[in-house]
């Protein structure tokens, strides 16, 4: 008796995963017309027999899940984000799927290039992790319609899509009011603005707790840590201390925290004992400061787990929509924070 033919085989021999040949031969929309008919001639041709599957079996499944990053978030040995893929990865093998990464290059994101796990059909749900540029995020969303995607902490995609976010705005502003409960009134921002989305919602908070204590920011207290246009940072061309340091900065990031630092010592300003530094995302790299930095820690576990949980039922049901989970962190405390005075009254 002849062989079954299994979607499985028909996948490997045009080179796309079985639930893109399954959505095919279903009439299910997330390709292109070429490749559904290529599908549905190839399984003609091998005289595939459609079979019924049961929930159970359907629920057993495996899949394939892509995630794309800019390269700029990973163009170093330590990134955060290979910290949050390694975390999705494992997730995901504990739930019988295997994750892929594809770094999409400046000059892809530039050109519109999608990437190959995309364009070739090679995954069954796609995330998408940090921030691109308006035009190629764009470019995704209008591959990926009816596609299972996520955003992974960003906010710049579909407003109808699903996320899964730090509270950036949150922890900004509970990073901004520890200060100020420490007597600091002179606090500065160290984040470039408008260059990704968590960057100007932690900028969001620090202005909201200043502004609660009748605080006005200083514009000259808005330090820049990286270019605009491809997000590098460059500790000679950004970092620019101002003529008068303020007692207090809050930074963006923990290695913006650790360059700023590094920057004030270079100046003769001792941390903390002459201005205090925090940061945020509590992720642990070759630090360029010699003490802890106090910062806010985003909890990567539950953002990886309710991601792969998310995809699961996204690649399972076409028509299943989570909408958007914020999940909250915690301040840690360390050794970069000096009281200064009493707590800043907040307006009546």
């Amino acid at each position: 008796m002849a062989k079954a033919v299994k979607l499985s085989d028909i996948a490997a021999k045009i080179g796309v995963s079985t639930v893109t040949v399954s959505k095919a031969l279903s009439g299910q929309k997330g390709m292109s017309d070429e490749l559904r008919d290529r599908i549905v001639a190839l399984a003609d041709e091998m005289g595939y027999v459609k079979r019924v599957q049961n929930k159970e079996k359907e629920a057993g499944k495996s899949y394939n899940l892509g995630v794309i990053v800019a390269e700029r978030y990973i163009v170093e040995k330590q990134s955060f984000y290979w910290n949050i893929y390694q975390e999705i990865s494992q997730r995901a093998i504990k739930k019988k799927c295997f994750a892929m990464i594809e770094i999409v290059e400046y000059s892809q994101e530039n050109d519109c290039i999608m990437p190959m796990l995309l364009s070739e059909n090679k995954v069954d749900g796609i995330i998408v992790m940090g921030a691109f540029g308006k035009k190629y995020m764009n470019a995704v969303k209008g591959w990926t319609k009816n596609f299972p995607v996520l955003y992974f902490d960003t906010t710049d995609g579909d407003e109808a899509g699903d996320y899964v976010v730090s509270n950036n705005l949150y922890g900004g502003y509970n990073m901004t009011n520890y200060l100020l409960d420490r007597g600091h009134k002179n606090i500065g921002f160290v984040g470039t603005r408008l260059m990704t989305p968590s960057i100007d919602d932690r900028f969001f908070g620090y202005l909201k707790a200043l502004m609660e204590r009748g605080i006005k920011y200083r514009a000259d207290w808005i330090i820049d840590d990286r270019d605009n246009i491809y997000g590098k940072m460059n500790y000679d061309r950004q970092f620019i201390l101002p003529k008068e340091v303020p007692t207090a900065f809050f930074c963006n990031c923990d290695k913006a925290a650790s360059l700023i630092i590094r920057k004030l010592e270079e100046a003769g300003y001792s941390v903390p004992g002459d201005v205090s530094v925090v940061g945020f995302d509590n992720f642990e790299y070759d630090q360029e400061a010699d003490i802890g930095i106090t910062t806010y820690e985003i909890n990567i576990g539950e953002m990886a787990k309710r991601a792969v949980h998310i995809m699961l039922h996204k690649m399972q049901n076409a028509l299943y929509s989570a909408g958007v989970f914020s999940i909250q962190g915690k301040i840690i405390e360390r050794e970069s924070v000096k009281k200064i005075g009493k707590s800043v009254p907040y307006v009546k």
